[in-house]
C-alpha cells in the first residue's frame, strides 16, 4: 500500500510539472498523453508492463523529420544567397547532438523524463543522447497534437533567436556571414577584386580587396583566388563587428 501511495503522489508531482511546462511554453496540448509520451524512455515502459505505456522512439523519428524541414525553410528564407552545401552544414550545426542537449536544458526536459529506476541511477537524466532524443520526440508530439504552425511559433521562441544571434556562425564561411551581415543592415552591394597576383604559377600568392559601395572593408591574402576573398572578407567582418561595439 506504501508503495502505491508514493506512486501515486510521484504521479501527482509529475502531472504537475507537465502543467507548468506548457504554462511556460505557452502550449495547451489537446492529448497531454501524448505530451507524456515524448517524455516516456524505454527504460520506463519496460519497468511497467502491466500499465498502457508507450515510450517516445517513434515519435522521435517523427520529431526529426519535422525539425529537419523546419529549420530548413527557416534557413532557406533567412539566407537567399547561401548555397546548398553552406545552408546543409548550418542545419547540420542546428540540428545536432550538442544542439538539441542545449535546447532541451534551456526547458528542464530532463526533470519531465519519465525514466527506470536503473536508467535513472546511473544518470540517464542527464544524459546527452537521451536529451537529444527527448527535444525531437517532443517536436514530433507537438506536431501532431498542434501542427507545423505551433511548431514554427515554439521554434521561432526558441531556437531560431540563437540562430539569428550568430550562434552557429562558426559553420558558415566568411563571405556568406560578410552578406548576410551587409543585407541585414541593408547597407548597399559587396564587390571583390584581385588587386595583385604575386609570385610563380607555381607557387601564387593573391592578394584580393572587398568594397562596399567603393569603400574598402578587407584585405586579404591566399593561395587562390577563393581563399584571398574568404581571408578578405573575415577582414572586413572583423573591422564591422569592431565600429559596432564602440
Amino acid at each position: 500500500m506504501r508503495k502505491n501511495n508514493k506512486e501515486s503522489q510521484s504521479n501527482r508531482a509529475k502531472d504537475q510539472l507537465f502543467k507548468q511546462f506548457q504554462a511556460k511554453i505557452g502550449v495547451q496540448f489537446a492529448d497531454e498523453k501524448l505530451l507524456k509520451q515524448a517524455f516516456t524512455h524505454s527504460s520506463y515502459v519496460n519497468e511497467h508492463r502491466k500499465k498502457p505505456f508507450e515510450d517516445n522512439e517513434r515519435l522521435e523519428f517523427l520529431g526529426d523529420a519535422v525539425l529537419e524541414l523546419t529549420v530548413s525553410q527557416f534557413l532557406f528564407k533567412k539566407y537567399p544567397l547561401m548555397s546548398e552545401g553552406e545552408l546543409t552544414k548550418l542545419r547540420a550545426a542546428i540540428v545536432c547532438e550538442p544542439s538539441l542537449v542545449s535546447f532541451a536544458n534551456e526547458l528542464s526536459f530532463g526533470q519531465l523524463i519519465l525514466l527506470g529506476k536503473g536508467e535513472e541511477m546511473t544518470g540517464g537524466r542527464e544524459r546527452p543522447a537521451l536529451l537529444a532524443d527527448v527535444f525531437e520526440a517532443f517536436i514530433g508530439a507537438l506536431y501532431l497534437d498542434k501542427g507545423i504552425e505551433t511548431v514554427i511559433g515554439f521554434l521561432e521562441m526558441n531556437v531560431y533567436p540563437k540562430i539569428n544571434a550568430g550562434a552557429f556562425s562558426h559553420v558558415m564561411d566568411f563571405k556568406s556571414q560578410l552578406q548576410e551581415l551587409i543585407q541585414r543592415d541593408g547597407n548597399g552591394t559587396l564587390e571583390y577584386r584581385i588587386l595583385q597576383e604575386i609570385g610563380p604559377a607555381h607557387n601564387r600568392e593573391f592578394v584580393s580587396v572587398v568594397t562596399l559601395n567603393g569603400v574598402e572593408l578587407g584585405e586579404g591574402t591566399g593561395r587562390s583566388k577563393k581563399e584571398a576573398e574568404q581571408h578578405a572578407a573575415q577582414m572586413a567582418l572583423q573591422k564591422l563587428k569592431t565600429q559596432e561595439n564602440r
